[in-house]
């Protein structure tokens, strides 16, 4: 296997440049702490915040959510089952990933409009309290899921945080015309 990182920009995103981790990382393996994750997160996030604001800083983190939650559900999950057992299937891996505990509260129209939570969510859970909601890379990340499976365009936004005095992050997912 050739240089992936040759074989275009290193900055442009493909599934392949995750690398063999496995392979990579022999000793250590794949797990990790959450305070590693969350310190590439907040500090890129306080970069971006200070380089161009709050409002662009949330957009930069929903739309590179998006293309993560694209890429996750073209290379791990089956885009061919029925939307229940897409759902249980996804539940599962977002936890054995340790991600989080996904539960769908409600399903409108033909699932035009979802609700659904976060449990233990890897990004905001045990946050302290500043009544806001700050998991904008979870509502890309969420909406790129959905598109790549439901094939049309979601709006999601978080309507509950751990950070806002909630015990799971809830979101709304409303499908866009």
């Amino acid at each position: 296997m050739g240089n992936v990182f040759f074989s275009e920009p290193h900055h442009i995103f493909s599934w392949e440049k995750l690398g063999n981790i496995k392979e990579g990382r022999e000793d250590l393996g794949e797990d990790m702490p959450v305070v590693v994750y969350r310190l590439l997160e907040y500090t890129m996030n306080h970069i971006l915040t200070e380089e161009f604001g709050t409002e662009r800083a949330n957009e930069l983190f929903r739309k590179s959510g998006f293309l993560a939650g694209q890429e996750f559900a073209k290379n791990l999950l089956d885009l061919t089952l029925p939307l229940e057992q897409f759902v249980a299937q996804l539940q599962k891996i977002l936890r054995d990933l340790k991600i989080g505990i996904l539960r769908i509260e409600e399903i409108q129209d033909n699932a035009d409009q979802i609700i659904l939570t976060v449990a233990q969510d890897l990004d905001c859970s045990g946050l302290p309290p500043t009544n806001e909601v700050v998991c904008n890379y979870d509502e890309g990340f969420l909406a790129g899921i959905l598109e790549t499976y439901m094939k049309k365009r979601y709006l999601v936004r978080e309507i509950d945080c751990w950070a806002s005095g909630a015990r799971v992050c809830r979101f709304r997912c409303k499908a866009q015309e």
